[in-house]
């Protein structure tokens, strides 16, 4: 996994991102900084409790859809390919491999395929 992570303003300056609270914007900004290189986080909960956020927040970004969340407990940023670009000699693949087969990617954006529970 990379030690650097990039946010577009394409993203997070949009008057529907900066509408959110304060607390809302920064897990979304923790989350993309520990997230895969695919953009998959395996431990929500933990970074949200770890920054002093709450559950309502992590609620708020997936009704906004800015992280979309898998049963599995891990989540992925919406945007990520967005924000991310990695060079082939530096990506590692994730290893949810389940929930990124649920996923497909339309103009760098994942939306969840028809069917899936994600």
């Amino acid at each position: 996994m990379a030690k650097r992570r990039m946010f577009s303003l394409e993203v997070v300056d949009t008057d529907d991102f900066l509408d959110m609270p304060a607390t809302t914007q920064c897990l979304y900004f923790q989350l993309g900084m520990r997230a895969d290189d695919d953009g998959f986080v395996s431990n929500p909960k933990k970074i949200t409790k770890m920054v002093n956020c709450t559950q309502a927040d992590m609620d708020l970004l997936i009704e906004k859809k800015y992280v979309i969340p898998f049963d599995s407990g891990v989540v992925v940023l919406r945007d990520w390919k967005v924000n991310n670009y990695i060079q082939k000699d530096r990506y590692t693949p994730t290893r949810y491999k389940e929930e990124l087969q649920k996923l497909a990617e339309n103009d760098r954006v994942y939306i969840v395929l028809i069917g899936n529970d994600a």
